[in-house]
């Protein structure tokens, strides 16, 4: 039974199919074409967080391939009513894969441990893989082959920018980061980067003029992540100088694009002038995570036996 906690859950060939896929898939559904590829399947939403993208990319995304989603949220009585052991083997009876958003990275861990069903990580406080993978397939989308390309991180090292530094170098891309050194990704996920990535460039950097230069595109999160609110003065405070606006884009080429995994702060880490300007993938990239989403549901559902080969390349 195959989980994806982590992107690097996935092999290099895993990776790239599932982004193959994911391509495959939105060409399909620009052609106003829905595939039934997962029909008679239920994928189960257990939601710690609030969502709107994630929820909605996967119910539509499943929808859309003749699947079922089912919304899970406090009522279910998680971690209230019954064990975590009980829930999940009761859970893995009704549904085929189960999405977690939760405050907790062991979480995950606890629930793939008995192997009940799938377990996807749909964003925990340590990484947000669905999210990368959006992410990438956005950049591919804008520039075609990602080797050799630079994307800047502006701000605080968090689980989004975890995720995107190893979707990156996975691709064949620098990541850099620009932010206060306190809050830069730790060496330890760096150094397990590179166990994968032997020959990952990754540079992080408070100064701007040691990260800036030659990136193709810019990436931004939110200064106070869900579960931060107490530190929101502090943190507006700290990553102030640290801001995706137009002074910051004048620096770069004009082919430079823009990304932020969105809710977005308009005003505070993004200006609206950059997010509705000509550079920005925003809203593209936003729309992508229902296509990489499916393109790893169909992966998932080749390596479950739930689809075969054949079957997936009548349709698409």
């Amino acid at each position: 039974m195959r989980h994806i906690v982590e992107l690097f859950d996935l092999s290099d060939q895993d990776y790239a199919q599932v982004l193959e896929l994911a391509g495959r898939l939105k060409t399909v559904w620009q052609r106003g074409e829905r595939p039934p590829l997962l029909s008679g399947r239920c994928l189960g939403l257990l939601f710690e967080k609030p969502s709107l993208r994630t929820r909605l990319s996967f119910e539509a995304g499943v929808a859309q391939l003749g699947g079922t989603a089912l919304y899970l949220g406090q009522d279910t009585g998680w971690r209230e009513r019954e064990s975590a052991a009980d829930f999940i083997r009761v859970v893995g009876q009704y549904c085929d894969a189960l999405v977690c958003r939760v405050k907790n990275h062991a979480t995950l861990a606890e629930l793939s441990a008995f192997d009940a069903c799938p377990i996807i990580n749909g964003l925990s406080d340590v990484s947000h893989p669905c999210q990368a993978l959006a992410d990438v397939l956005t950049m591919s989308e804008s520039a075609g082959n990602l080797v050799g390309r630079q994307a800047t991180f502006v701000g605080d090292g968090n689980n989004v920018a975890k995720s995107l530094m190893e979707a990156c170098c996975l691709s064949g891309m620098r990541f850099h980061l620009w932010g206060p050194v306190d809050f830069h990704l730790p060496q330890s996920c760096v150094e397990q980067l590179k166990r994968r990535v032997p020959d990952a460039v990754v540079v992080q950097s408070a100064d701007p003029d040691a990260v800036l230069p030659g990136s193709d595109f810019v990436y931004s999160d939110v200064w106070v992540s869900m579960g931060q609110e107490r530190e929101r003065e502090a943190r507006q405070r700290i990553f102030a100088p640290y801001r995706i606006d137009e002074q910051l884009m004048a620096r770069l080429p004009a082919s430079a694009k823009c990304l932020h995994c969105m809710p977005a702060c308009r005003g505070m880490e993004i200006t609206d002038g950059v997010m509705d300007g000509p550079q920005s993938l925003i809203i593209s990239q936003a729309g992508n995570r229902m296509h990489a989403q499916k393109g790893l549901l169909l992966w998932l559902a080749l390596h479950e036996g739930w689809l075969s080969s054949e079957e997936l390349d009548r349709w698409i």
